[in-house]
């Protein structure tokens, strides 16, 4: 099914990229309200209300992300609780918010998102036209006032940085035989009413966070081994370290012990010392330091000894 070569709503897509150049490459258009940030990673766009009162009136959009770059798209249509089978959202994207790129017709865009008939379909330019894209697993939508549509960054080209804009159209007809499109009774809604929205992606730095530590045995003893096992796993994916370079430093008193090992096994790393047999009393200080693709998670130590 190619839905933007059908009669009609192809022409009410056509209206809402309408505007400047200046606009796409990073203005927002006049009369349009700027961002108002609401929380990190997360943006509402304001959009002129009651330009025509039958039709799905957009009142905000919010977009959001999350550290694993899945972004969200909660667009508020207050006097659309349901979604009804007359009704389509088509929502243009400017991955690389270069209009200089991607389809020239459209500002620049790169991908579309069309919800149509209960379907959630993403398109890619492809040079020529928009053609159905290979990569859309991510792609999903529920309905409460409005779409929320979720995608992850992977499946629009990992973009950072993007324009979009969103319309509406509703009161389609859909012939049963066909599945042509009869728009003479369309209501739409635009938002922006000129030009795209901006916004940006922006993800946390991920880090290794340290999940436990624990001593074997519980008290260094003079004259016998003290391990120290530290458990660390990426605060992105959760995944404990299961290989990296191990830092070990253990001091008694002034003098600096070495370890005798220095690995990461069985998923922790893991550093053992032998305590001097002369240590009863004295003070053990030890830590432990992984570090794996560029990430460091340490932990420290101090405790008397036995």
């Amino acid at each position: 099914m190619r839905p933007l070569k059908s009669p009609g709503l192809i022409l009410a897509l056509a209206v809402a990229v309408v505007a400047l150049p200046t606009i796409a490459s990073g203005a927002l258009p006049s009369g349009t309200a700027a961002p108002t940030l609401v929380a990190a990673n997360s943006t509402t766009y304001q959009d002129s209300t009651g330009e025509d009162p039958a039709a799905a009136d957009i009142t905000t959009i919010v977009v959001s992300n999350d550290d694993a770059a899945t972004i969200t798209f909660r667009i508020n249509i207050p006097n659309r609780a349901q979604y009804t089978s007359d009704m389509a959202v088509v929502m243009f994207i400017d991955t690389d918010a270069n209009q200089a790129t991607g389809d020239p017709e459209s500002l620049g865009a790169d991908y579309i998102i069309q919800l149509i008939q209960g379907e959630l379909i993403l398109f890619r330019w492809d040079g020529m036209d928009f053609s159905l894209s290979a990569t859309q697993a991510s792609l999903s939508y529920s309905w409460a006032g409005g779409p929320t549509i979720r995608i992850n960054a992977s499946d629009l080209n990992n973009t950072r940085r993007f324009n979009f804009d969103v319309t509406t159209v509703s009161n389609i007809v859909f012939d049963p035989m066909t599945g042509a499109i009869d728009c003479a009774n369309c209501k739409r809604d635009f938002a922006p009413t000129i030009g795209f929205y901006i916004y940006e992606v922006k993800i946390t730095p991920p880090s290794l966070v340290v999940r436990k530590l624990t001593t074997t045995p519980k008290t260094p003893v003079a004259g016998r081994p003290f391990t120290m096992r530290l458990v660390a796993a990426r605060s992105d994916t959760g995944a404990v370290v299961q290989n990296g370079r191990v830092t070990c430093v253990g001091r008694v008193g002034t003098a600096r012990l070495r370890a005798q090992s220095a690995q990461v096994t069985g998923g922790a790393a893991v550093c053992t010392w032998l305590i001097p047999a002369k240590a009863k009393g004295k003070t053990f200080r030890g830590s432990v330091t992984v570090a794996f693709e560029g990430l460091r998670a340490s932990q420290s130590l101090s405790r008397r000894i036995a």
